[in-house]
């Protein structure tokens, strides 16, 4: 569409000037359209941040309520270094001592000297099983498991091709080339620790001798029929010890679950027994209480900013005298001094430290949270009690979890407000959307028109001008 940008050719009339002030007026609406949507998408925002933390304060809540937190015990030994510990909610307190006798190894078998990892070793089969070994070198295969066998050549192959043939088989063993000052071996290793976890080594010598020294099968090793000419370094073996005196043993160096929800990790041998104590983890407990009360200050702080009004500056907080965040903060002030029935010791959160500030955060009194710690059953009820009969026995945990889910839930105020701004800025956008066009339709008329006038009013200049033009020829004719 064609505009005017300077003065009417003929009249000189500012169509431009005019027509964009005209607009100007009819865009009024829309001005304030946009003002009302950027107030309401503070308004989301700050429910948003409201909703993230008071999410915040429930988790931390939850955390409180659950049995495997006021479960959690810590393992302690009195040499770590020989036998450490670790525990889980399972685990219940008690005290073990444990001697180890033995540790889980591998089987190790190394080769002869050879000049070094190029040296050809020679060509034929490799028949590996895995297997525990018994009491007069007797052998016993290992269950689900199946023997493998490795070609070996044409050509003859060097150590180190064997090595990589044997870590590529997945035989459940493992070959690595040792190199010193005398030259070069090859090593083979169970892949696991533990007595099921041996292997012996067939061969099958394309010189026609399985059981000699030269040529592939110097990498035997089955001593139940008496061939050895692979040496064994090491024997596999499964770890031993005695735990308050009861023989006990496993595959590896960890006894997991040996007692329940405990894990001892074997270091080394011991001469005598390594103490091991397990007891309620008061430091893991302690620091998800003091997670709740940073959670409850962040969401205290978070209301306090968006409902403020500063005298000062005379400046109001985004949500300052809203009822729904009046209201949950007022919710939140009165529920830290609820009293509970499921303790009898402890009925309120100041009996175990919590101190209300003025501004209506949370400072730890550690001295008497320390000493609620040492009563670890009431202070539990004190937090986590759930009764549905009488709830004025409820934990305050479970209180403020019940009332955080209510707040957050599909009819909870949060997600009412919240989904009523989103609404209300849907219709807003559609709302803008619709006066754009009619401003759009009403600017084009306006040019329209106010073209048409300038021509009209061009074309009477002109002929104002002719008609002047005329009245002097005709004076000028009389006066002659």
């Amino acid at each position: 569409m064609a505009t005017i940008s300077s003065p009417g050719v003929g009249s000189g009339l500012d169509v431009n000037s005019i027509v964009t002030q005209l607009v100007a007026i009819e865009r009024a609406p829309i001005t304030q359209l946009q003002k009302e949507a950027s107030s309401l998408q503070t308004k989301l925002s700050a429910y948003g941040k409201l909703q993230s933390n008071l999410s915040a304060l429930r988790d931390a809540a939850s955390a409180l309520t659950r049995n495997t937190t006021w479960a959690q015990t810590s393992g302690s030994s009195s040499d770590a270094s020989a036998v450490s510990v670790t525990t889980d909610a399972n685990n219940k307190p008690g005290s073990y001592a444990v001697q180890v006798t033995q540790l889980a190894s591998i089987q190790s078998n190394v080769s002869q000297v050879y000049a070094s990892a190029d040296t050809l070793v020679g060509e034929g089969t490799l028949h590996i099983e895995l297997g525990t070994w018994g009491a007069g070198n007797s052998f016993t295969a290992k269950p689900d498991t199946v023997p493998v066998d490795i070609s070996v050549g044409p050509p003859a192959k060097t150590l180190a091709e064997v090595r990589d043939m044997i870590n590529a088989a997945n035989t459940g063993i493992t070959a690595s080339v040792l190199t010193d000052a005398t030259g070069s071996r090859l090593v083979f290793n169970s892949s696991l620790p533990g007595a099921a976890n041996g292997f012996r080594i067939g061969v099958t010598d394309t010189d026609g001798n399985n059981t000699d020294a030269s040529g592939l099968s110097a990498l035997a090793y089955n001593p139940a029929v008496g061939v050895v000419t692979m040496a064994q370094a090491l024997a596999a073996a499964n770890a031993a010890a005695l735990v308050n005196g009861v023989a006990v043993s496993s595959t590896s160096n960890t006894m997991t679950n040996l007692v329940d929800g405990m894990t001892l990790t074997l270091n080394k041998t011991t001469s005598t027994p390594v103490q091991i104590s397990t007891a309620p983890d008061k430091d893991s407990i302690k620091k998800k209480i003091e997670d709740f009360v940073t959670a409850y200050n962040n969401l205290n702080t978070e209301l306090a900013s968006q409902t403020k009004f500063d005298a000062t500056s005379k400046t109001a907080g985004t949500l300052q005298g809203d009822s729904a965040a009046v209201g949950l903060r007022a919710l939140l002030r009165n529920t830290l001094r609820t009293e509970s029935g499921a303790s009898m010791v402890f009925t309120r959160l100041a009996d175990v430290g919590f101190d209300v500030q003025r501004d209506g955060s949370i400072t730890l009194d550690t001295k008497k949270l320390d000493n609620g710690l040492a009563n670890l059953g009431e202070l539990k009820k004190l937090f986590a009690t759930s009764d549905t009969l009488v709830p004025a026995n409820n934990g305050i945990a479970t209180l403020m979890r019940t009332q955080a889910d209510a707040v957050l839930g599909i009819d909870g105020t949060l997600s009412t407000r919240t989904d009523g701004l989103r609404t209300r800025i849907e219709r807003n956008e559609k709302r803008q959307a619709e006066m754009e066009v009619r401003v759009a339709q009403t600017e084009a008329q306006l040019r329209k028109q106010y073209t048409a006038l300038d021509k009209q009013m061009g074309q009477l200049t002109s002929l104002s001008s002719y008609v002047t033009q005329q009245m002097t020829l005709l004076m000028n004719n009389s006066k002659s």
